[in-house]
């Protein structure tokens, strides 16, 4: 079930999403999701700014009544997920600017005036890393 991928700052995409609230995939069978890492590989790919940040997917992040998920986390940090994105470049370059942020923090935090405006509005959850709780 687990599959051993590369430590600290990543941006984990669920490549099962739908594409939208209201379609499961583009019509020719791709998933929300499986779009959407695409999209981040191939902007990661274009800008050694985003060399820190590995673009990682898994089947499922159990956010299914969302659309286009994805889990911002790196080690010893504050996690986030993030969904109902329109896959493309435009979500894929918001999602990493905001992982390059995060993973230049102390703890995970970032300010809310340092965020990407592609990002607000579209967090869902915030995960503490293993052995800490927020306070």
């Amino acid at each position: 079930m687990l599959r051993a991928v590369e430590k600290g700052a990543s941006v984990v995409v669920c490549s099962t999403c739908r594409l939208s609230a209201d379609s499961r995939d583009d019509g020719e069978g791709r998933r929300g999701g499986a779009l959407l890492a695409e999209a981040m590989r191939a902007v990661r790919a274009s800008d050694p700014a985003y060399e820190a940040v590995s673009v990682q997917d898994m089947p499922c992040l159990f956010a299914c009544q969302r659309h286009c998920t994805v889990h911002v986390r790196g080690d010893g940090k504050v996690g986030y997920v993030l969904g109902d994105f329109t896959p493309g470049e435009e979500a894929a370059r918001a999602i990493l600017d905001y992982a390059v942020r995060h993973a230049a923090s102390e703890e995970g935090a970032v300010r809310y005036a340092d965020w990407p405006q592609g990002v607000k509005g579209h967090f869902i959850v915030r995960t503490p890393p293993e052995g800490f709780v927020c306070s």
